[in-house]
């Protein structure tokens, strides 16, 4: 009879914790580096002895990505990727009062064992390399931004610095050409599948998202389980409020988690402020914040959210942008 372990993993930043059940046993908890080398050792020691193993996961995006395309390559594994949503509920379900690293494991290890096993297929090699190409394109930015932080400077180191100067001139220009090529490339990539053009043109139809946003946003999005909600996204970005309160003295405001993608979070902020100068359903809503007492990196942090839940609207029902389900603004009275 063919040996198989049972895998319940929780994905965090830097740890997998891990339960495990071998032939109805359960197995010491152990707890793996969430990196390529971690990833490695995490195989090793699931199908240890010859043994199949299947391992279950929540979608967690950016820290359980790599991890779950590790598994699915690997031999003897089967890996089921779980909407979180999915495995609160069934906690719920069971009465799970606890919550740390091991007992979610454990309630994962649970899930695995009760429910029907649905294989996890991975993003199209296309989503995967569009999303590695926009990366890369802002890592290019970045580095521009400091070379033109140092051009600025070298201007005031005097004329010995003119070697200097020169050097990062030629580098600049040199990053813009590798930039724009970058571009292209992701351009292509896109236009040379129908579904993915069909998609940019519903996110360039919002004014604020131009063709380079679009692509970084579509990157980001289409990696993640096609039943998360909106709400889900929210948290995945890392846009979700997060209360701060102790007792009945201490009620701070309410300030992002950031926990989650800082690459969609990035890519969102851009398109909120162009979109707030003239998109006029966002201004409306904008404005409505900021004379409800909003400070203006809340309101643009508030649009931000709401942005996404629109692009999530767009790509789920295949439309383009509407600004009045955005935000319907009221209408004058005479």
């Amino acid at each position: 009879m063919k040996q198989v372990n049972q895998v319940g993993v929780d994905v965090d930043s830097e740890a997998l914790v891990c339960a495990a059940k071998h032939t109805g046993q359960r197995l010491p908890l152990a707890t793996f580096a969430n990196t390529a080398a971690g990833h490695k050792k995490f195989i090793r020691w699931a199908t240890k002895g010859g043994r199949s193993a299947q391992v279950c996961l929540e979608a967690t995006g950016i820290y359980s990505l790599e991890f779950a395309l590790a598994l699915h390559h690997a031999k003897q594994v089967e890996v089921m990727v779980v909407n979180p949503r999915a495995i609160k509920d069934f906690a719920r379900a069971c009465m799970q009062r606890a919550k740390t690293d091991a007992v979610d494991a454990g309630g994962i290890l649970e899930y695995l064992e009760r429910m029907p096993f649905a294989a996890w297929q991975p993003p199209a090699t296309e989503i995967l390399e569009l999303q590695a190409i926009n990366r890369r394109i802002a890592q290019l930015n970045a580095e521009l931004t400091r070379e033109k932080n140092r051009r600025h400077a070298s201007q005031f180191a005097g004329a010995s610095a003119t070697a200097i100067a020169h050097d990062i001139e030629v580098n600049i220009h040199h990053l813009e050409r590798r930039l724009e090529r970058m571009h292209q490339s992701g351009l292509q990539l896109v236009r040379g599948v129908p579904a993915l053009a069909t998609k940019l043109a519903h996110l360039v139809s919002t004014k604020g998202i131009a063709e380079a946003s679009a692509m970084r946003l579509l990157a980001e999005l289409l990696v993640l389980p096609d039943d998360l909600a909106a709400p889900q996204w929210v948290a995945h970005a890392g846009l979700d409020p997060r209360p701060y309160e102790s007792g009945t003295s201490v009620h701070r405001p309410r300030r992002i988690t950031k926990v989650g993608n800082r690459h969609l979070r990035a890519a969102l902020y851009m398109p909120a402020l162009v979109a707030i100068q003239h998109e006029p359903n966002v201004k409306a809503f904008y404005n409505k914040l900021i004379t409800a007492g909003k400070k203006p990196m809340q309101a643009v942090v508030a649009v931000m959210r709401k942005l996404l839940h629109a692009i999530w609207g767009m790509l789920k029902h295949d439309q383009d942008f509407d600004g009045n389900k955005f935000f319907k603004i009221a209408a004058k009275t005479a």
